[in-house]
C-alpha cells in the first residue's frame, strides 16, 4: 500500500518532494492511516486538529491522541477549539455545516500563516462513491458526479487509490492507533444511510462494485472535462460582451443540441438557476420583452436576443424583482441588501423556535420547490399564523400599520400558488410547525 501511495501522488502530481504539507487529522482511523503513509514516505508535514467539543470527554482524547502521534513522529501540531454549537445556532445551519465552515476557514488561515504549500484530506474510495450518490440523490449537473477530485486548488486528496477495506488492513498491520467516531455509525446522517443501508446492497449484487463505480467516476471526469472544453469554447461564440451588458442570439442557441441544458450553462456565471432557465428557454418562442431576475442580473427577451445586464441597487426600494427561485439544496441567496439563508432540521424536543420577526419556521413536508421569492401584489391573500380565515394581504398590511415605504420593501416567499411567509412579519397558519411535523424548514432575513 505504501507503494500505491506514493506512485498516486507522482501520477496525480499532488505535490512535491521539497513542498510542505498540512494534514487534517481527527484521530480516526483514515487520518492516522495517512499520518502513517506521510511518515514512511518521508514526506514534509505538519498535522492539523480540530476539536468541534461535540463529543465531551470522547473529543479531548481524540485530541490527546494526536498530539501523541505528532510527539512521536516530531512534526508541528496546530490545535485549534471551537464552539461549533454556538457557531451553529448562531448561524442558523446544521452542525455538519458549522464543523464544515470552521475547519475549513482555519486551514485557509494556516496556509497562508505558516507558508503551507497543500492541505490534505483523508477520504478515501468509499467516500468519493457515497458523495456520488449523495449529489445523485439531491439533482446535480455533471459536476457533481465526477465524486471527489484528487486536487482542487491546495486541497489534496491522497487517500483516493485505496478503499476503507485497505485502510483498515493496513491499520491492523502497522498497528496504527487511531480513536473510533461513535457518530459515524449513526443513519440520522444521509452519508450513513448510504454507507450503511444503500452502498451494502450494491456490493451484494456486484462484489467489484468498489472498482466497478471508481472506473465510472474516472470516466465521467473525463466526460466531464470534454464537455467543459467545449461548452467555453461555444462561449466565446454565443456569449457577445458589451461593457458590463451579454447578449446571446437566440437562433444561435437553438442550433445546439439540448440547448435548454446549454442555456443553464451559459446563464449560471449570472446566478441564474435551473428554474429560472426553463421559464427563459419556454419563453424563447413568446413576444418580446418579458424580464427574469437572479439576484445579481437582469434578462431581457429581446426579438432576437437575450440582454444580460447587472441589477444596480441603491436602496431597499429599487428591488424591481419579478421572481426569484429557490431551489431545495440553496443555502442563501442575497438579494440587494436582503440576504436569506436557508437550512433544513430534524425536529426533535431539542428544537426551540426562535420568535424574532425576521426568521421563519415551517413544516418542510407541505412545501412545493422550487420557493419563489417576489414582491407582494394587490389581490395576495394568506392564512396569517394563528388564525384560520384567510386575509387579504393589504389588510394585513392596514392592520399593522405598514407604511407605503415598507410596503415596497417587504419580500414574499411562496410555495406554488400559495404564500408562506410575508417576511419580517407573519407566516401562514397552514405552513407552521405541528406536532406532527417531521422537518422543519429554517429561513433567516439579515438586512
Amino acid at each position: 500500500m505504501l507503494e500505491r501511495f506514493q506512485q498516486y501522488i507522482h501520477s496525480k502530481d499532488l505535490f512535491a518532494k521539497d513542498e510542505h504539507v498540512l494534514l487534517a487529522v481527527s484521530g480516526g482511523i483514515d487520518s492516522m492511516v495517512m499520518v502513517d503513509l506521510f511518515k514512511k514516505s518521508g514526506y514534509n508535514f505538519a498535522i492539523a486538529h480540530c476539536n468541534f467539543k461535540l463529543r465531551g470527554e470522547e473529543s479531548d482524547q481524540d485530541e490527546i491522541l494526536v498530539r501523541q502521534i505528532a510527539e512521536n513522529h516530531g512534526v508541528e501540531i496546530f490545535v485549534k477549539h471551537f464552539e461549533t454549537g454556538l457557531f451553529a445556532e448562531k448561524e442558523k445551519v446544521s452542525i455538519q455545516m458549522a464543523a464544515r465552515e470552521l475547519r475549513y476557514k482555519w486551514f485557509r488561515e494556516l496556509l497562508g500563516e505558516e507558508n503551507f504549500d497543500y492541505i490534505a484530506l483523508a477520504q478515501h474510495k468509499d467516500d468519493a462513491i457515497e458523495t456520488f450518490f449523495i449529489n445523485l440523490t439531491r439533482g446535480t449537473s455533471i459536476s457533481g458526479l465526477h465524486g471527489i477530485l484528487p486536487k482542487k486548488n491546495n486541497v489534496i486528496r491522497p487517500l483516493l487509490f485505496t478503499s476503507k477495506k485497505e485502510i483498515s488492513d493496513f491499520a491492523k498491520a502497522n498497528n496504527v492507533k487511531f480513536r473510533e467516531d461513535q457518530s459515524n455509525s449513526s443513519e440520522k446522517y444521509v452519508r450513513n444511510k448510504i454507507r450503511h443501508s444503500i452502498l451494502p446492497i450494491f456490493k451484494e449484487i456486484n462484489p467489484s462494485f468498489l472498482e466497478t463505480m471508481t472506473e465510472n467516476i474516472e470516466k465521467i471526469q473525463f466526460v466531464e472535462k470534454v464537455y467543459f472544453q467545449y461548452i467555453q469554447e461555444q462561449k466565446q461564440k454565443l456569449l457577445i460582451h458589451d461593457g458590463e451588458k451579454y447578449s446571446i442570439l437566440i437562433h444561435d442557441l437553438i442550433r445546439n443540441i439540448n440547448s435548454s441544458s446549454f442555456l443553464f450553462e451559459l446563464l449560471k456565471d449570472f446566478n441564474f438557476n435551473q428554474s429560472v432557465v426553463n421559464d427563459i428557454f419556454n419563453s424563447l418562442d413568446s413576444q418580446s420583452g418579458k424580464s427574469f431576475y437572479s439576484s445579481t442580473h437582469l434578462l431581457i427577451k429581446d426579438r432576437e436576443k437575450l440582454l444580460i445586464s447587472k441589477i444596480e441597487f441603491e436602496n431597499e426600494t429599487d428591488l424591481k424583482i419579478e421572481k426569484i427561485y429557490i431551489e431545495r439544496d440553496c443555502s442563501k441567496i442575497e438579494i440587494g441588501r436582503n440576504c436569506f439563508k436557508f437550512e433544513m432540521v430534524e425536529n426533535n424536543s431539542d428544537f426551540i423556535i426562535d420568535k424574532i420577526s425576521s426568521k421563519a419556521f415551517l413544516d418542510f413536508d407541505k412545501l412545493v420547490f422550487p420557493l419563489i421569492i417576489r414582491k407582494w401584489q394587490k389581490g395576495d391573500s394568506f392564512f396569517p399564523f394563528g388564525m384560520t380565515q384567510m386575509k387579504k394581504l393589504s389588510d394585513f398590511f392596514i392592520d399593522n400599520k405598514v407604511s407605503l415605504k415598507e410596503k415596497d420593501e417587504i419580500l414574499i416567499l411562496c410555495s406554488g400558488e400559495n404564500i408562506v411567509w410575508v417576511s419580517s412579519f407573519r407566516i401562514d397558519n397552514r405552513y407552521r410547525i405541528t406536532n406532527s411535523t417531521k422537518k422543519i424548514y429554517c429561513i433567516d432575513l439579515v438586512k
